[in-house]
């Protein structure tokens, strides 16, 4: 009886995390100072990199997946089309070394978030080469 009470709180709050619409997902990669959080069709998180390094990688990036349609660097905001999805990345400078990177990806008004970490996970690589 025991054993069954606390498999049904097990499921339950499986149920609920599950059901909350939101992911969250810590995952270490060389030059990343947090991780990443991942909702229904964002990825963000931080990067050991200055503002113009990770805006020129998000750009080369994007330019290799897709087309970039809009690109606004006073703003931090990149515009691109990449696997017929819209795909908006988003740069804010935490300070002089650590930048902040948000994309998220919508194809038809559907959350794409396979397709913003694959974009997330390539920017952070860039860094490497």
């Amino acid at each position: 009886m025991l054993k069954k009470s606390f498999l049904a709180m097990i499921l339950a709050g499986i149920c609920a995390f599950s059901a909350s619409g939101c992911i969250y997902l810590a995952v270490g990669a060389a030059g990343v100072v947090g991780g990443y959080v991942v909702s229904p069709d964002t990825v963000e998180g931080s990067v050991a990199h200055s503002f113009e390094d990770t805006w020129n990688a998000a750009k080369e990036i994007t330019g290799i997946m897709g087309k970039i349609v809009e690109e606004n660097s006073s703003q931090g905001v990149l515009l691109a089309d990449i696997n017929a999805a819209r795909v908006t990345v988003t740069l804010v400078s935490v300070n002089g070394t650590t930048t902040k990177i948000s994309i998220k990806a919508r194809k038809s008004f559907m959350p794409k978030v396979d397709l913003a970490q694959d974009v997330y996970i390539k920017i952070v690589n860039s860094f490497e080469r």
